[in-house]
C-alpha cells in the first residue's frame, strides 16, 4: 500500500497551499517558468496570478487583439460517460470532425463526475472555484451552482443566440426555472441524484420554462428528440450566430440502444481485457481499492462485456446525429466558419482495477475523447494534438471564437493549438474529488492530485498516496509512492500538489 500521512497533516498542507499559492492559471509564461496550471509563487519570473474577479465569476471582455470574424456557430456536443478510446466506432465523428479538424490525444477532466465536470465546462473553473464538487448537495448538484456568469451569459451578451438541448446539471428539477443566458432551453429534468435513466425513453424536459412529457405507449427515443430540436435551431438561426450546447444522455447507464442498433456488436466485439482488467494484486493501491472484490464471471458478462456492447450501440446513434448536424450546418453555408467540439463529461471503467464506474483519479475515468473542427483556424487538418487539454479549456475556447477574452478562469483557449502556434502550455493539471459521493459505489475518499504528461500523483484525505509513471506503466499497475528509488520524484509531485490543490469545503465530514 502507498505511503500514508495523517489526514490532519494533509488538511494543513492544503490549507497552506491555498493561503500562499496562486490559483491554477492559463497565463502565458516564459518556458523556464512554472507550468501554467499548477503555478509556483516562488518563481521570480512569474507574473501576478490570475484570480476570478469574484470567486466563481470569471468575466468575458471584448478582445481588441482578436483577428478574423467571430464564429458563425459554436457547437458543443457532449456525451455522458464516454470513454476516450471508443472513437474507433464513430465514423462520422472521425470523418466529419476529425479529418478536417484536430483530435486531442491527451484530453482530461479535472473532476471525474458528471455535475462537477459540467459546471467546469460552463465556467472554465475548477470545482474548488465553482463549489460544485459532487452530483448532490451539499457542495454539489444544481443547487450549488451559480449560473450568473457562464459561457451562456458571455455569448448571449456578445450577440449569440444561446441554446441548451439535453442534460444541464444533476438536480435540475424545476421546469419553470431557466438559468440566465439561455435564449432557448430544452433541458432534462434529471432529479436529485446520478440516475436519470428516463432520459432515454419516457422523459420530462423544461421546454423554455414549461414542463413537457415525452412518453406514452410508444415513448420517444430521446436522441431523436434532441436531434430534431437541434436541427431546428440550426435551420432557424439566421439573424444571429448560434451557440448550441447539445448534451446527450449517451452512453450513461441504464444504457438503452435505439432499436435500429440493438443487434449491433452482438458478435465480433473484442472483449475488453487490458493488463489492468480485474487487477489481481491491488496490495499497492489505497484501501478503498483493496476493498473491491475481483469481478466474477457473471459480473464480467453483465457489467463489463454487456455494458461495453450497449455503450457502443448507443454511440452509433450519437455518431449518426453528429453527421446530420454537420450536414445541416453545411447546408446553411456556414461550416467553414463554425467551431464544433465533440467531447464527454468524463470517462468510465470497464473493469480496470476491479472498477465499473468513474470517480477515481485513474486514466479510464478522467481521460475523455475530444475532437475539434474549426476550418477557419485549423492549420493542420487530420492532426493529433498531444498537449494536455482540459474541460476547463472549453469556456476560454468558445470565448475566443466569439471575439472575447476570458478573465478570471482556470483554463486556456485551445485555438492557438488549432492554429499550430506554440504558446507556453501546461505541463500538469489538478484533479480533485470530494467524497464519498452519495449513492455511488465505490466510496472513493476525498483526494487531490497532479497529473502531468508522464507522472501522476494523488494524495487522499486518508493520508494514502499514489505515484505512477505513465511512460513505463500506462495502465497504472505499480504504485511507486513507497519505492525509495523515486523519493525525489515523489517530493517534486508533492510540492506541485500543495501549490495547486485546495482544501475541501470547511465543515464537511470526510468519509474514508
Amino acid at each position: 500500500m502507498g505511503r500514508r500521512f495523517p489526514a490532519l497533516a494533509l488538511s494543513l498542507l492544503l490549507a497552506a497551499g491555498a493561503a500562499s499559492a496562486c490559483s491554477p492559471t492559463s497565463d502565458p509564461r516564459p518556458p523556464a517558468a512554472a507550468d501554467p496550471t499548477v503555478s509556483d509563487p516562488a518563481a521570480p519570473s512569474d507574473p501576478p496570478p490570475r484570480t476570478p474577479t469574484r470567486p466563481g465569476h470569471p468575466r468575458a471582455v471584448a478582445d481588441p487583439a482578436a483577428s478574423g470574424e467571430p464564429a458563425k456557430n459554436i457547437i458543443l456536443i457532449l456525451t455522458d460517460d464516454q470513454r476516450w478510446d471508443s472513437l474507433w466506432a464513430m465514423a462520422a465523428v472521425q470523418q466529419r470532425l476529425g479529418a478536417p479538424g484536430v483530435t486531442f490525444s491527451n484530453a482530461y477532466v479535472v473532476n471525474p463526475l458528471c455535475c462537477p465536470s459540467r459546471a467546469s465546462i460552463l465556467t472554465g473553473l475548477y470545482s474548488h472555484h465553482t463549489n460544485v464538487w459532487r452530483n448532490t448537495p451539499p457542495h454539489g448538484g444544481y443547487p450549488s451552482f451559480d449560473p450568473r456568469s457562464t459561457v451562456a451569459t458571455w455569448l448571449q451578451d456578445a450577440g449569440y443566440r444561446t441554446a441548451l438541448v439535453g442534460k444541464y446539471l444533476n438536480g435540475y428539477e424545476d421546469p419553470s426555472v431557466v438559468p440566465p443566458g439561455w435564449d432557448e432551453w430544452f433541458a432534462f429534468l434529471t432529479g436529485s441524484s446520478e440516475g436519470f435513466g428516463g432520459s432515454y425513453r419516457g422523459f420530462d424536459v423544461s421546454n423554455n420554462g414549461h414542463e413537457q412529457r415525452f412518453g406514452g405507449d410508444e415513448p420517444s427515443y430521446s436522441l431523436d428528440v434532441l436531434e430534431r430540436r437541434s436541427l431546428e435551431l440550426i435551420r432557424t438561426t439566421r439573424e444571429r450566430p448560434l451557440f448550441l450546447y447539445l448534451a446527450v444522455p449517451t452512453p450513461h447507464s441504464p444504457t438503452i440502444p435505439a432499436p435500429e442498433h440493438a443487434k449491433d456488436f452482438l458478435s465480433g466485439l473484442q472483449p475488453h481485457r487490458p493488463p489492468n482488467f480485474n487487477e489481481e494484486d491491488v496490495s499497492d493501491k489505497p484501501r478503498w481499492v483493496q476493498r473491491q472484490r475481483p469481478l466474477n464471471e457473471q459480473g464480467i458478462a453483465e457489467h463489463v462485456d454487456g455494458r461495453q456492447r450497449k455503450n457502443m450501440q448507443t454511440l452509433l446513434s450519437v455518431d449518426e446525429m453528429v453527421g446530420r448536424i454537420v450536414a445541416a450546418i453545411d447546408r446553411q453555408g456556414e461550416l467553414e466558419e463554425s467551431l464544433i467540439v465533440f467531447a464527454s463529461d468524463n470517462g468510465l471503467f470497464w473493469g480496470e482495477h476491479r472498477l465499473r464506474t468513474k470517480l477515481a483519479p485513474y486514466e479510464e475515468a478522467i481521460r475523455i475523447p475530444l475532437v475539434v473542427r474549426y476550418d477557419a483556424a485549423v492549420a493542420d487538418p487530420a492532426s493529433r494534438e498531444d498537449r494536455l487539454a482540459l474541460n476547463i479549456d472549453f469556456a476560454a475556447t468558445f470565448a475566443e471564437a466569439a471575439g472575447l477574452r476570458l478573465e478570471g478562469d482556470d483554463g486556456a483557449s485551445l485555438l492557438p493549438l488549432l492554429r499550430g502556434e506554440a504558446p507556453a502550455w501546461r505541463e500538469r493539471f489538478v484533479v480533485e474529488h470530494l467524497g464519498p459521493e452519495i449513492g455511488l459505489r465505490p466510496r472513493v475518499p476525498t483526494y487531490c492530485g497532479v497529473h502531468g504528461e508522464r507522472w501522476v500523483y494523488v494524495r487522499y484525505v486518508t493520508g494514502e498516496e499514489e505515484l505512477y509513471d505513465l511512460q513505463l506503466d500506462p495502465f497504472q499497475l505499480e504504485n511507486l509512492a513507497d519505492d525509495p528509488a523515486y523519493v525525489e520524484q515523489l517530493r517534486t509531485e508533492r510540492a506541485a500538489m500543495v501549490r495547486g490543490c485546495r482544501p475541501p469545503p470547511p465543515g464537511m465530514r470526510i468519509g474514508r
